[in-house]
């Protein structure tokens, strides 16, 4: 055979993909599923152990699928068999760090669904005229806190009736302690589940070419003996994925480990390579001549850390927690040594700087670990899960300058209660009305209902009713504060609502009183005549209720009128007075009055009548049955819980001499339904 022929036996009859470098079984399956190939299956579960490469796959996969990707990619010369027809991509909705609430909807925004309630998303894909697709990555990344099993929550309560929509061709990426009860949920037929560490989709030659990729000084590797020999490079490549197994992760850790820090180490021997991610993390340490202890102790905050990942100023402070020792030295000396298992994070200042003194200013660095399985070696190598988070929690708690979260690092406001969740210290922490005005919505509610009902206290029961409201308008700190007061009010907890007013908030209202009523169906401010001349008439709210409701009267008169509640307007007491004592302000009154409002189904706006500027805005869990703002600006609503009095605070922008009054009277006949109206609070659902 000739040296021409011999070169083209030896080399593949197509090129491997460019960014994954091997998969071909798992890709033409992939392929054959997104062309809707005859017998394919509509779902297909991905899973396999942590770090096989799962996200590695749907990321090459989804190249394959997005038409600007394609064209950077040589598909003349790959597997026909694993290239996509050229469509329109498919949705790619990312749970990474959302409730499945969020996900959900974020579905429903994607395609544009009117759906009002979570449960009508899948109805209204159903009746989609065209199948959709959508293809869902790291669903192990779910969750705004670790440590509440979100991933579960998102198979089962969105994926799996998800999976069961027949107008959906999903795909998805899931743990394999769920890929059963996501698979199990379908007909047979209908279901795929490719598991990256069986034989049928394990891919020994990719790695292979990984490996030997990752070593070889064209591709970026720095100039070595075993890197520039190709024979050297091929051996200690067929080495590392040999002890590697499946695994992707513990190969690419040995190949970093290698590179960063060559000093040391001798390619023919195999024992200095590492057969999974435990051993990557203490030969690394042990050929640097370190205590691979401390390398876990330097990484296990990281281990633990929320969100997108932790402040590097708190490393230090959180390893000495964890450690029981001071570890800065550590620290100092150990940046090479933690190198290959840590990834720094660039992220834009806390956009929230109101919330926080170390949120104004620059960019801040985070750090992460490279990959989820690290951290859950580094916490299974650990004494005991819940102390290190005593330890951490309380380690976070102490660096709250002067226990003023508004000064406090964004990451303590936000996390610490995912941290003290874990530890067993949630309740006892959640009784700080400055920290559920502070702190995250998202995160904290995820926190809080994780913790059983009995366990918390009334404040924090208090804050679970109010926290959709919090999530779903995605206020600021002080409309939070705003809100949590009158929700204070409402369950009798006013020491509570007080302590919103001390913590420096410019708050929009202050809340007067509230009374749990149901059947309201319209309020009115009034006045009762004074008594005595000279006296100051006393102010009053007349409440709509059903006929028979304690208390109430009917009006006298030529025809009897309503029921009616009559209470006092500034204080928390009902008022014993026939209804037509109450007399209404003068229409001059109320034209001169500051304040008018404008109010839809579940919101409500205040605005200023010389401007027309909004001064402030309500938003409520329950839809509004009635609202009236007095001429001094008593707000007075009514929902299906009660009625509840704010007295405005917020201040009154100040009308041009020339601009008039144009809005006469503030019934509940100025509910408008002009787009102005809005408070300007509505978000996505969260």
């Amino acid at each position: 055979m000739s040296a021409a022929a011999e070169g083209s036996a030896a080399r593949p009859a197509y090129e491997p993909h460019p960014f994954i470098g091997g998969r071909t079984a798992a890709l033409r399956a992939l392929a054959a599923w997104r062309m809707r190939w005859p017998g394919a299956p509509r779902v297909i579960v991905l899973t396999g152990s942590p770090g096989s490469g799962r996200s590695r796959l749907i990321h090459g996969f989804l190249m394959l699928c997005e038409p600007e990707y394609r064209k950077r990619l040589p598909l003349d010369d790959m597997d026909p068999a694993t290239v996509p027809p050229d469509l329109p991509p498919p949705a790619v909705p990312s749970p990474a760090l959302r409730t499945a609430d969020q996900f959900q909807w974020l579905i429903a925004d994607h395609f544009g669904l009117q759906a009002a309630r979570a449960a009508d998303i899948f109805t209204e894909l159903a009746a989609l005229e065209e199948p959709v697709t959508i293809v869902v990555p790291d669903v192990d990344a779910a969750g705004p806190v670790r440590a509440v099993g979100e991933p579960a929550r998102l198979v089962r309560d969105v994926l799996k009736p998800l999976a069961a929509t027949e107008t959906v061709q999903l795909l998805a990426d899931v743990p394999r302690e769920l890929a059963a009860e996501l698979a199990g949920s379908l007909p047979r037929g209908q279901v795929q589940i490719i598991d990256l560490d069986e034989a049928e989709w394990a891919d020994p030659e990719g790695l292979l070419l990984h490996a030997e990729t990752a070593l070889d000084p064209g591709f970026g590797a720095p100039e070595l003996p075993f890197t520039t020999d190709p024979a050297a490079r091929r051996a200690l490549a067929e080495a590392m994925a040999r002890r590697a197994g499946t695994n992707r992760l513990t190969l690419q850790l040995a190949v970093q480990s290698v590179l960063m820090q060559p000093e040391g180490f001798d390619p023919v021997d195999e024992s200095q390579l590492p057969a999974d991610v435990g051993e990557a993390l203490d030969l690394h340490a042990r050929r640097l001549g370190a205590d691979p202890q401390t390398l876990r102790l330097i990484l296990a905050p990281l281990a633990f850390a929320e969100g997108e990942g932790l402040p590097v100023e708190l490393l230090g402070l959180l390893s000495g927690a964890v450690a029981g020792r001071d570890m800065s030295q550590d620290i100092a000396d150990g940046m090479l040594l933690a190198a290959p298992f840590v990834q720094p994070v660039e992220v834009a200042a806390d956009e929230d700087s109101e919330d926080s003194e170390e949120g104004a200013g620059g960019d801040r660095t985070l750090l992460r670990l490279m990959h989820p399985a690290i951290a859950e070696e580094i916490r299974a190598g650990l004494p005991g899960v819940r102390e290190a988070q005593t330890e951490i929690a309380m380690a976070l708690l102490e660096a709250v300058p002067e226990q003023n979260w508004a000064k406090a690092d964004p990451y303590i406001r936000d996390h610490l209660a995912a941290h003290t969740l874990e530890a067993g210290l949630l309740p006892r922490l959640f009784t700080d009305p400055g920290l559920f005005a502070h702190a995250d919505p998202v995160t904290l509610r995820a926190a809080v209902e994780a913790v059983p009902p009995e366990e918390l206290d009334p404040p924090a029961r208090t804050y679970l009713r109010i926290a959709p409201v919090l999530t779903r308008t995605q206020a600021p700190a002080g409309m939070r504060a705003a809100l949590l007061e009158t929700a204070f009010v409402e369950d009798g907890l006013f020491p509570y609502a007080q302590a919103l007013h001390a913590l420096g908030f410019a708050l929009p209202w202050r809340t007067l009183w509230s009374v749990p009523l149901a059947g309201v169906g319209a309020v009115r401010t009034g006045y009762l005549p004074a008594e005595e001349e000279g006296a100051d008439n006393r102010q009053v709210a007349a409440f709509l209720v059903p006929e028979g409701t304690p208390g109430s009267r009917t009006a006298q008169g030529p025809a009897d009128g309503p029921a009616l509640l009559i209470h006092d307007l500034l204080q928390p007491e009902y008022v014993d007075v026939a209804p037509e004592q109450v007399l209404r302000p003068s229409d001059e009154t109320l034209e001169a009055a500051p304040l008018g409002i404008s109010r839809g189904a579940d919101y409500l706006r205040v605005w200023a009548r010389g401007t027309k500027e909004m001064v402030t805005a309500l938003i409520s869990d329950t839809p509004f049955t009635g609202a009236d703002l007095s001429p001094d600006g008593v707000l007075v609503v009514a929902t299906e819980r009660g009625v509840t009095a704010r007295q405005i605070l917020a201040p009154v922008p100040a009308a041009a001499p020339t601009v008039p009054a144009q809005r006469t009277g503030t019934t509940d006949s100025d509910a408008s339904t002009d787009p102005d109206a809005s408070p300007g609070l509505e978000g996505d659902h969260s």
